[in-house]
């Protein structure tokens, strides 16, 4: 407790100095950048040509293109969005509320002196070893502002350099792994024991970084021909003029027309991401969020209670008029049963997928399971059954289920967010001759129902909090398991898994790939998902 309220009596004061000392002078915060928009902005804009105007003749075995992260590549110029989802992410809800108080004083302070602030919130007190935002959470999102024209550019040339104001461990991630960025060049944090201590390095030191990488023959390699793209002020403070051989100058007017990269244009794909909210927190978006929370976990509990306690006939329009929206596509039920339970094979989007296709089917089902928290297990409406990743015992587990009832299994092992199939494990054909595949989507609007690094036991409650969850079920025309095609040779259990996995990929139009859960946990949260089963 002590140190927690040390914790607090340091930020409080920090606030203070800062409003104080703006309060005091505030034209002297504002003297140099009032002076450069006065005198030295017209002289570049009549100086460098816009980026507009920029040359498309690029050689990439001669070229770089040094960048700005802020003012070169995301449309929008506005850095709150991003330190919120490290607040809310990495800090908790108490950290993100705290961020969106302070959001007033970060608009009447100096540009600088509110980005140390929203360092300092986010990051006082974080543990490193545990900090993934930055390459769990903030990709996702800082994808979504990138502007196609850059990414074009960036294309065209051959080594790039990015450098930016914020933290660098909030953005090299997202720019070596998804845009193929080769040096990135940001501010560092101070660190004290293994904790962030919300403090970064000056500007000068990050800018010294930049004109060592730019300006020595090591940095470059056989590269001469440098291109700089950035906003007037970026250009002086980073004296890209001293080394670039061009320099192109973005306007408002250049962002205003940019458009935004589809997915197609990314180097690498993004598949996986984390973290709990499924929007961009714009203050106002963030506001929002904070007067729902209240509504929404009430809301939440009366959803569970009514899944829980009321069959499927009253329970199903009673959620409807709650805000659920569920869409049910059956193309074919009627499959000659070989076997006394029938199988369903579904793609895995939320811990819910069984319980939407139970209710979908007003039936009772069974679900095998892996990493479903106890807590999950105590309160499902279905019955459920953990496997052990064994194969002998998890095969003879599924054949007795089948023989008391209809199964359901996602052969996937883990959820995926993105419109993509990981890799189906193939336990399944070897199962049942009577397999029924089951194309699933859900969307939110607030809160991700799935997790990687957080509580897995509150993946149902962040799901049922949304205001309007849907989800999207299709039954698919049965499939033939290898029970029935012993005497076939040339038909494996990869085949059968592999042509289920197709069918539901086109159903749903989503990419199918060889990715595995232990893919997944290793990308995001740093293990291979191995779950304690105590």
């Amino acid at each position: 407790m002590a140190k927690s309220s040390l914790n607090y009596f340091s930020f409080f004061f920090f606030l203070y100095r800062v409003i104080f000392r703006q309060a005091k002078n505030p034209k002297a915060l504002h003297r140099n950048v009032s002076n450069l928009h006065a005198n030295d902005g017209k002289i570049l804009y009549h100086k460098y040509p816009s980026f507009a105007h920029r040359s498309s003749n690029l050689t990439k075995d001669q070229t770089v293109v040094v960048f700005s992260v802020e003012e070169a590549l995301l449309k929008s110029s506005s850095l709150f969005p991003y330190f919120m989802l490290v607040a809310f992410e990495a800090g908790g809800l108490f950290r993100a509320f705290l961020l969106f108080v302070s959001y007033p004083f970060l608009c009447l302070v100096s540009e600088e002196m509110g980005l140390k602030i929203m360092v300092f919130v986010c990051f006082f007190g974080v543990k490193i070893k545990s900090f993934r935002a930055g390459s769990a959470v903030l990709p996702k999102f800082l994808l979504e502002e990138v502007a196609l024209e850059t990414v074009e550019m960036l294309k065209e040339g051959g080594k790039k350099v990015g450098f930016s104001n914020i933290p660098r461990v909030m953005i090299e991630s997202f720019l070596r792994d998804y845009l193929g960025i080769d040096c990135v060049v940001g501010r560092e944090l101070k660190v004290f024991g293994g904790y962030f201590l919300g403090v970064m390095e000056e500007k000068t030191r990050s800018k010294d970084d930049l004109e060592t990488m730019i300006g020595s023959q090591q940095g470059l390699g056989s590269y001469r021909h440098v291109i700089g793209i950035s906003s007037f002020k970026e250009s002086l403070q980073y004296h890209l003029s001293s080394h670039c051989n061009e320099i192109y100058l973005v306007r408002r007017a250049d962002k205003r027309i940019w458009h935004h990269a589809s997915r197609e244009e990314y180097m690498k794909p993004l598949i996986f991401h984390d973290g709990r909210l499924a929007f961009r927190p714009t203050p106002l978006a963030t506001l929002t969020m904070f007067m729902w929370l209240p509504f929404g976990f009430t809301l939440s509990i009366i959803r569970a209670i009514i899944a829980l306690m009321l069959p499927h006939k009253l329970s199903i329009p009673i959620l409807c008029y709650t805000g659920f929206h569920l869409s049910l596509s059956p193309e074919n039920l009627n499959i000659t049963r070989k076997t006394k339970g029938r199988l369903y094979v579904c793609n895995h989007r939320t811990l819910l997928d069984p319980l939407y296709l139970s209710f979908s089917l007003q039936k009772d089902l069974t679900a095998v399971t892996y990493s479903l928290s106890r807590v999950s297990e105590v309160l499902a409406p279905i019955k459920t059954r953990r496997l052990t990743r064994d194969r002998g015992r998890d095969g003879e587990m599924m054949r007795k289920l089948l023989n008391q009832g209809d199964l359901v299994v996602c052969p996937e092992g883990t959820t995926c967010r993105e419109p993509y199939l990981l890799r189906f494990s193939p336990l399944f054909a070897e199962m049942s001759d009577d397999i029924v595949p089951v194309a699933m989507d859900s969307h939110v609007s607030m809160f991700y129902g799935t997790t990687a690094g957080g509580l897995k036991c509150l993946d149902p409650l962040f799901f049922i909090m949304n205001p309007r969850p849907s989800y999207t079920v299709q039954v698919l025309a049965g499939v033939s398991g290898l029970p029935s095609c012993v005497d076939n040779s040339e038909r494996s259990r990869f085949d059968v898994a592999n042509h289920v996995q197709s069918e539901i990929g086109k159903a749903l139009g989503f990419g199918c790939t060889k990715l595995t859960r232990r893919d997944k946990y290793l990308i995001l949260a740093g293990n291979e998902g191995i779950v304690n089963k105590h």
